[in-house]
């Protein structure tokens, strides 16, 4: 028996604001969008890296407010990266943890990424 990757589907209300957080901000590009006609809402995958992530204006698809958990070896880089852009709504801070180093950030629709460099990537195991 065997499992494959995850693809979390994360609630949004509006393309343009999730663009420009997850695609201008986080870095993400589009990989493929859905809309079953036009005016109706929009699906869609993202991904950076090996990272994807669905995002849905579908009510049904899920609810707002999800957490999310992504790994990352490089996580002081990805930090200064998203300072020097300034984003209006977000200076994320990376916490030391037990298991780690941990970055979070919220979008605009409540969903919560936390980025995370574990002990084993950071040579302390």
């Amino acid at each position: 028996m065997g499992f494959g990757k995850t693809t979390p589907i994360l609630r949004i209300f509006d393309e343009s604001k999730a663009k420009e957080f997850y695609i201008e901000f986080l870095g993400f590009k589009v990989d493929w969008e859905h809309r079953f006609e036009e005016g109706l809402p929009l699906y869609l995958q993202i991904s950076k890296d090996d990272c994807v992530l669905h995002l849905s204006e579908h009510h049904g698809d899920c609810c707002p407010g999800a957490a999310v958990r992504i790994e990352t070896n490089e996580l002081e880089a990805f930090q200064q990266n998203l300072l020097a852009k300034n984003h209006k709504y977000a200076r994320p801070r990376i916490e030391e943890m037990q298991w780690g180093r941990d970055m979070s950030v919220t979008d605009p629709f409540g969903n919560r990424l936390t980025f995370c460099q574990l002990l084993t990537n950071l040579g302390r195991l």
